[in-house]
């Protein structure tokens, strides 16, 4: 039924198009404005929420290419969904080189025009039959993944702990995946490096939890998927990254809260309850972290963050870590904890965090 009401809404506003064009007036479409300025944060809420900002797309001379181009990217989605198909964000942009002066010269093009179709409609892009070319990421620990049997339709059970020295790895659509543990946390670490670390040593059975692997910015279906395993079996989730602005304003707090860019999907695609265990500025002090100078970009990002991210605004200690980094000038990845030890890491770091919630940050 999804899919009716996707299609539905693409005729309804084609028809609109179409009317106008037939009284002689401009016609035009409407689409929020993704950007941080139009968004607010509700601690209660837990997400970035859209405001009533909208941007207008009118039929001009200076315009035609663009209206042209999110006329087509409707009428592929249309198609898409009516014969239960998929296009990958890739091949979207590869079928655009069939509309003549319309097709896009590069897929960063393709894919802003998709991102507006998409918020237009305010759906995600995998109802509108639009996939992204990454999975998800890697899992590893005390879960069963409950999916189906694609030849037989009969539930299919995957153990998370019997992947040897792998990995069970999550697929793009996850909505309709079930869940079975008795791990006390999930603990989402950002580069696959680190993961592979706490896999081989089968840190998750120490700890009882279930390792992640984000790898970088978690894609939309590894936010859906810790979503809803945390939802579903009532299990915080812990973030470990590196002690960069990095890793505190674009992956922790687009997996906590969101983006500007996909505000309207924000409440399905994010972790309310996520925590932010580490790599934190306090943690380079006092674990005495091995460092490399701030880049003008995370000096831009800090200042951003402070200025315009609503997230940073509500907390103050994000606030105050984001300052201290500045003052201190520097920053520390994951693999620093090496200095003290290859598994520093589990016998001294993780444990101890763990044990301070007062060391962590919202």
């Amino acid at each position: 039924m999804a899919d009716e009401k996707v299609s539905d809404s693409i005729k309804r506003v084609s028809t609109n198009i179409y009317t106008d064009i037939i009284k002689e007036k401009k016609p035009e479409i409407e689409m929020p404005l993704r950007s941080l300025s139009n968004v607010t944060y509700d601690e209660k809420e837990g997400y970035f929420k859209l405001n009533n900002k909208f941007k207008q797309r009118t039929l001009t001379a200076a315009t035609v290419k663009t209206f042209a181009q999110t006329l087509k990217m409707m009428s592929l989605s249309k198609e898409l969904v009516e014969s239960s198909d998929i296009a990958t964000k890739r091949e979207a942009y590869y079928i655009s080189k069939n509309w003549g002066d319309a097709g896009f010269k590069a897929q960063p093009e393709s894919d802003g025009v998709m991102d507006d179709v998409e918020s237009m409609f305010m759906v995600n892009r995998e109802q509108l039959g639009f996939i992204p070319e990454e999975k998800g990421g890697a899992v590893a620990g005390r879960l069963v993944v409950i999916d189906k049997d694609s030849d037989t339709g009969k539930d299919l059970r995957i153990d998370c702990t019997k992947f040897g020295s792998g990995a069970y790895s999550v697929p793009i659509s996850v909505e309709h995946l079930k869940f079975e543990t008795k791990a006390k946390f999930i603990l989402a670490i950002e580069t696959s490096g680190m993961f592979e670390r706490l896999n081989k040593h089968n840190y998750w059975k120490k700890s009882n939890c279930i390792l992640i692997s984000m790898g970088g910015v978690p894609t939309r279906a590894l936010r859906r998927f810790i979503r809803r395993l945390s939802d579903d079996q009532n299990i915080p989730v812990y973030v470990f990254t590196d002690g960069d602005p990095y890793g505190f304003l674009n992956i922790y707090r687009t997996l906590k809260v969101g983006s500007g860019n996909a505000a309207h999907i924000n409440k399905y695609f994010c972790v309310p309850r996520a925590q932010f265990i580490g790599i934190t500025t306090q943690d380079i002090l006092e674990y005495k972290l091995p460092t490399h100078p701030l880049k003008d970009v995370d000096i831009k990002r800090i200042k951003d963050g402070v200025k315009n991210d609503p997230f940073v605004k509500h907390h103050k200690q994000w606030q105050k870590a984001l300052a201290e980094m500045a003052k201190l000038k520097v920053r520390a990845e994951q693999q620093a904890l090496a200095k003290h030890g290859l598994n520093f890491v589990m016998s001294d770091y993780l444990p101890q965090k763990l044990a301070n919630q007062k060391t962590w940050l919202p």
